[in-house]
């Protein structure tokens, strides 16, 4: 091959290098241009997008700011209007004070002109009333000198024999009246020597009573003492107004007294006592709602032991309020005696003697069981009414049989026995009370005297509560302090203490206290 040939040949293959080359170049140009045209379409549709995204942003940011101002706006408005409102309140309210000012002012002028022309009258006044004075001074002068020359006496004279003379009178009235209080002494140191006597006995005579008016609450430690007593007596005080019994707290270990005559406030008292220790919370709003509820307790353990002694007595068919009197017989004595056992035992003599003489044993354990219900306290019932009738009274209205209607009343012969069962019901009531050691006759009448002291505290206005303590010696009031002032509660102590004094014999002395407190409740919710 030559040299020629060659060349052609390498020229051939350089122009179609070249023209390959040239050829990729305009293919990658065209490809270029396509991709740059398609990046500025999607450029042109994000700046769009961008565009129109950016608009409602824009909007929306108006919007908020447009709503923000309105907001701020309405702020700005309220408390403008606050502050004038403010403003024109102060405005009022000075106003309102300068008129006052005024109207002081002028009642201050008008009282400063009374009061001149007062204290010009009264100067005026006071000059006439010294001439006046001065006139008759003149006067007196020469009044005592006329005296003087009819009398021929001085003025000093006179007065001299004038104090000698009542000297004389006195020493005279003097002597009489020391003769007439020697005399009424005499007369009096008889009696009061007596009265001094029958206290003694009185006070020396408390073991006889123990039993039935006293009651001794056991405690775990003398710490407890402190507690029941409260700061500056408060708890004691409190517990002795709700119960109406006398806590006594002495230097006896481990023990308080409580002191009443009637056993059922005895205990109400000292199961409150025992509820109050074990609690722990002992303050007078807790001690009341502790007594309120030991008094419903001790009311339902009352209608219990009715129920309990009629069942052992085989008794049917009882009025519930007969039942109810039964039970609170536990908490009665007569004549020293509890007033439950002697009826029950009673009733059962009447079974016993009614069966041997062939009448009806049930009737006569219920005429004896109900014998003595008269001597069941009611408030609402006359106290002078033998305890007989008041007995029969109560069976006529519940529903009794004659038979034991007649028994009731007539055990004391205060109406005409009409039945067999009435004179074996008398019987086994005698039989029943002159067992040795059954009955002293001394307590009745003094629990009598005790209760006769309560109701004339009772016969007066505002009383509320009246309580006998300490043996009959004190009678403790509790009165309505809307009814009664302190001034008039002083005046019902006096009239009670009067009261007492002319309408019952009584040793010793009876001392007279009333209480009125105020409360004042509010509930916060």
């Amino acid at each position: 091959m030559d040299t020629n040939t060659i060349l052609l040949i390498v020229g051939g293959l350089i122009t179609g290098v070249v023209i390959g080359f040239i050829i990729a170049k305009a293919l990658e140009k065209s490809s270029a241009s396509k991709i740059i045209d398609n990046a500025e379409k999607e450029a042109q549709t994000i700046l769009k997008n961008a565009k129109n995204k950016g608009e409602t942003i824009k909007k929306d940011k108006i919007l908020q700011a447009k709503e923000k101002f309105i907001e701020l706006k309405s702020e700005h408005e309220k408390v403008i209007f606050s502050r004038d409102k403010k403003t024109a309140e102060a405005e009022k309210r000075t106003r309102d004070k300068e008129s006052q000012v005024s109207s002081e002012l002028a009642k201050n002028k008008k009282l400063n002109k009374e009061v001149t022309e007062k204290l010009k009258d009264y100067n005026y006044r006071l000059d006439f009333l010294d001439k006046r004075k001065q006139e008759i001074e003149k006067l007196h002068k020469s009044k005592v000198q006329q005296l003087e020359v009819i009398s021929g006496l001085s003025a000093e004279d006179a007065k001299a024999q004038l104090v000698e003379s009542l000297k004389g009178e006195a020493k005279n009235d003097a002597m009489a009246y020391v003769q007439d209080k020697m005399e009424e002494a005499k007369l009096t140191a008889q009696q009061e020597a007596k009265k001094i006597i029958i206290n003694t006995i009185q006070r020396i005579g408390t073991e006889e009573t123990v039993d039935n008016c006293v009651s001794v609450f056991n405690i775990e430690s003398d710490d407890i003492k402190g507690r029941i007593i409260g700061r500056e007596g408060r708890n004691i005080r409190a517990i002795e107004a709700a119960t109406g019994v006398e806590i006594i707290v002495d230097d006896t270990p481990e023990a308080i007294i409580l002191s009443c005559f009637d056993s059922v406030r005895r205990e109400v008292a000292r199961l409150s006592l025992h509820k109050l220790v074990t609690d722990g919370r002992i303050h007078p709003a807790r001690i009341e709602e502790v007594v309120k509820k030991t008094s419903k307790q001790i009311d339902q353990e009352i209608i219990e032991v009715g129920k309990r002694t009629v069942i052992d007595l085989g008794i049917h068919g009882l009025h519930p309020e007969l039942i109810k009197m039964v039970g609170r017989m536990k908490y009665r004595s007569s004549y020293g005696q509890n007033l439950l056992q002697h009826s029950r035992e009673v009733a059962k003599l009447c079974g016993i003697m009614a069966a041997e003489l062939g009448l009806n044993p049930k009737l006569a354990k219920r005429a004896g069981l109900l014998h003595d219900i008269g001597k069941v306290p009611d408030a609402e019932k006359d106290m002078e009414t033998p305890h007989a009738i008041l007995g029969m009274q109560w069976a006529e209205k519940f529903g009794e049989k004659k038979e034991v209607c007649n028994s009731i009343g007539a055990h004391h012969d205060e109406i005409e026995m009409k039945y067999l069962l009435a004179p074996v019901i008398q019987v086994c009531d005698a039989i029943s009370g002159a067992r040795p050691g059954a009955r002293r006759q001394v307590l009745d009448s003094y629990i009598q005297r005790l209760k006769d002291l309560e109701d004339i505290a009772f016969g007066f206005t505002g009383v509320k509560k009246a309580y006998a303590i300490q043996a009959g010696r004190e009678l403790r009031v509790i009165v309505e302090s809307e009814k009664v002032s302190d001034e008039k509660a002083a005046n019902l102590s006096f009239e009670i203490s009067q009261k007492i004094q002319t309408d019952m014999t009584y040793p010793g002395q009876v001392k007279v206290t009333v209480i009125r407190e105020t409360r004042v409740v509010n509930i916060a919710k």
